[in-house]
């Protein structure tokens, strides 16, 4: 009975809340075109003004220390940039060395794999080949017999 009540319980909660929701949302009001960036309006909503003073009220003395230090952050930042440039070509090439360095050793890896593997193979095969003699050996001497078996094998070089 108990998981009864609350199984309807459960249904009316759940078909009443789009209603809810519906009847707790805030209309929502048109808002304002934001303001341009740059725009004095825009400076002013982040609290940030300014105003040049006209022409006639500026120190002579002040535009031209002030054009001297303008040239000065011109050319450290042009030297700064032409640092960058030669920082940056000496990496790529860097880099590029780097990359066929590794290109490379990655090529001399395989081959040695590749050579490890036919050492081995010739190994193997060596060790059929000297097993197979000492059988054929072995059934010579047990007949009691002359018998011409041929040479050993040769060992494989590395």
């Amino acid at each position: 009975m108990i998981r009864i009540v609350l199984t309807c319980i459960t249904a009316l909660t759940m078909a009443a809340a789009p209603a809810v929701a519906q009847a707790a949302k805030p209309v929502a009001e048109p808002q304002a075109a934001a303001p341009a960036p740059g725009s004095d309006e825009w400076l002013r909503l982040r609290g940030e003004t300014y105003h040049s003073a006209p022409e006639s009220a500026q120190d002579p003395a002040e535009i031209s220390a002030t054009a001297k230090l303008n040239e000065s952050i011109a050319a450290r930042n042009a030297a700064a940039e032409q640092a960058e440039a030669a920082d940056q070509a000496r990496f790529d090439s860097e880099t590029q060395r780097w990359e066929a360095d590794s290109a490379r050793s990655s090529t001399a890896r395989v081959q040695w794999e590749a050579d490890v593997a036919a050492a081995n193979a010739a190994q193997a095969q060596w060790e059929r080949d000297r097993a197979a003699w000492e059988a054929e050996v072995a059934a010579c001497r047990a007949s009691r017999r002359p018998c011409i078996t041929p040479a050993a094998p040769i060992a494989p070089r590395y």
